[in-house]
């Protein structure tokens, strides 16, 4: 009985150990740089989405997205929720676009008016990404410490499957 004990415990140790290592190898408690940047926020072209998350219009517009970012270099896929939803079967409002100096025939086009914002860069693996509440959060208490008012758009930019920027405009 003792030797299962002790054999046991040693099994753990060693699961809680690799996975430890797992987590902070992917990029876990990778921190959250948050810089104001003095310009305007990039204009985007997209396209709005209003439905459930898993219904299948929602992967077109991003296929159709994906696609206008390989026709126009150097752009990369932003997302706004406007309400996120809090199931699969509620109701979510979300742009999906790229970032255009012009509008694109077809797409809406959206331009902000913010002088600055802040940006939150997160590098690390998908499974051990922050979520957007921690961001958001992080964000308000920078604008907090530093006196600024945030817009309450937040603008999630995707730069590559481990990379993330959070765009948060200032009043």
């Amino acid at each position: 009985m003792k030797k299962k004990l002790i054999l046991t415990i040693g099994v753990l140790s060693i699961l809680v150990i690799v996975g430890v290592w797992s987590f902070r190898k992917l990029g876990g408690n990778a921190p959250i740089e948050i810089q104001l940047i003095a310009n305007k926020p990039e204009n985007l072209a997209g396209l709005t989405y209003r439905g459930t998350p898993a219904n299948e219009e929602l992967g077109e517009i991003f296929n159709k997205m994906e696609s206008q970012k390989g026709v126009h270099p150097g752009s990369h896929l932003h997302t706004i929720y406007e309400v996120e939803p809090a199931g699969k079967l509620d109701t979510m409002i979300v742009f999906v676009g790229i970032n255009q100096i012009l509008p694109i025939d077809d797409l809406e086009f959206r331009s902000f008016e913010n002088d600055s914002y802040l940006l939150a860069k997160i590098h690390s693996n998908k499974w051990v990404m922050p979520s957007p509440e921690t961001v958001k959060e992080k964000l308000k208490n920078y604008a907090k410490e530093n006196n600024l008012k945030l817009s309450g758009v937040y603008i999630d930019k995707i730069i590559s499957k481990n990379e993330i920027q959070v765009i948060a405009p200032i009043k």
